[in-house]
């Protein structure tokens, strides 16, 4: 989950907005003004839309803090955290990898409900003592923006406590597995079992309640559902991927009859003689005798197909400075880490300054589908 507006740093941490944000910010703030029409007739229409928006921002504000927490937490363990996005479903810390332990691994997830959990108690405290004698629905304003930030933050930590991997409920149960078990590989397979179990009870409860009446409210809890369904089938898949690569490699995956192409040639004769007849899509780029680059398919098809015949492949290619670049001893894990992390497709594989090979996902896929094939050994 990538920010589209970034909004600053906190403790190193850069904090940004994915643009579904603001579909669910305007989405509260309706609701929200329409909470207060119906419980305070009595409020003026621009008064309600001041609460109404203030206690939205507030409410994000909370989000951000528990999210923060996380990534806090996540840092003092010696994890590094990239960065904070808000989205549509709340927030996302995006930590650069797993705990080592159990015992990280449990202050790192139950940290976030704790915050949620103090922000609504905190709320409501405020509330009760600024404005004692108030009614279930206090009337003045401040008191109904406490009032709805307290109960709402309580709310959210008993929903994030939830054992629905990948929510903190989740992460604390696989905490607790590892801990028992000592494997944190077992635990991951026991917690995304029981989180897809309370995913698909969330989509079946939610489907219930549109077909029955509750309408948009049991259609976004089924779609709650399906989120947290396909979370915890990646996270299945992300941890077979880790078991069958480790120990691993990047010499015992990488491929090593590299295809190499002269820069001075047209991109048309690249495609016709090259691409379409090895179905390779990643190819070395040399020029005298010397690497200077790598071209794949998707530099070509950010030039116009009516100037492949009259442009280089030398210049639409990746220049070798830019690219990164791994060892044949670099383990496949962190390889993989790489191409993720930089968002590409395949790193040339150097030693002793000469290419020897490309690590690819493509490669990837292949090893694991042979590894898979033979039983996992």
């Amino acid at each position: 989950m990538k920010a589209q507006i970034k909004l600053g740093r906190i403790a190193g941490i850069e904090i940004g907005l994915h643009y579904s944000w603001f579909i669910i910010a305007i989405l509260i703030a309706l609701s929200l003004k329409d909470q207060f029409r119906t419980v305070n007739p009595d409020w003026s229409p621009a008064l309600m839309w001041v609460i109404a928006l203030v206690t939205a921002v507030l409410f994000f504000a909370a989000l951000l803090l528990h999210e923060l927490a996380h990534s806090l937490v996540a840092k003092s363990r010696g994890l590094k955290v990239r960065a904070i996005t808000l989205f549509a479903l709340g927030g996302v810390s995006q930590i650069e990898s797993e705990a080592t332990d159990a015992k990280s691994e449990f202050w790192i997830a139950i940290v976030g409900p704790l915050t949620s959990l103090a922000i609504g108690v905190v709320c409501l405290g405020v509330e009760r003592v600024a404005f004692p004698g108030q009614a279930t629905e206090p009337a003045a304003p401040v008191a109904a923006l406490l009032t709805w930030l307290g109960r709402i933050n309580v709310v959210l930590a008993v929903f994030n406590m939830i054992p629905g991997y990948p929510l903190d409920g989740g992460r604390v149960l696989r905490s607790i597995i590892w801990w028992i078990g000592r494997s944190q590989e077992r635990a991951t397979k026991w917690a995304s079992s029981v989180g897809q179990a309370v995913a698909f009870l969330f989509i079946l409860y939610g489907l219930f309640g549109f077909f029955t009446g509750r309408n948009y409210e049991g259609l976004w809890l089924a779609f709650i559902g399906w989120f947290l369904l396909d979370a915890s089938r990646s996270t299945s898949l992300q941890m077979e991927i880790l078991s069958g690569l480790r120990g691993r490699r990047v010499a015992d995956i990488m491929e090593r009859d590299c295809t190499l192409v002269e820069g001075h040639i047209s991109l048309q004769d690249f495609v016709d003689e090259y691409v379409l007849r090895s179905g390779r899509r990643c190819f070395i780029v040399e020029q005298n005798n010397s690497l200077v680059g790598l071209i794949t398919p998707n530099e070509v098809k950010k030039v116009p197909r009516d100037e492949w015949p009259q442009t280089s492949v030398q210049s639409v290619m990746v220049p070798l400075k830019q690219l990164h670049v791994v060892t044949p001893d670099t383990p496949a894990v962190q390889a993989l880490d790489l191409l993720t992390k930089q968002d590409i497709n395949q790193v040339p594989v150097v030693s002793d300054g000469h290419l020897i090979g490309i690590f690819s996902r493509g490669q990837v896929i292949r090893y694991l589908q042979a590894h898979a094939e033979l039983g996992g050994r």
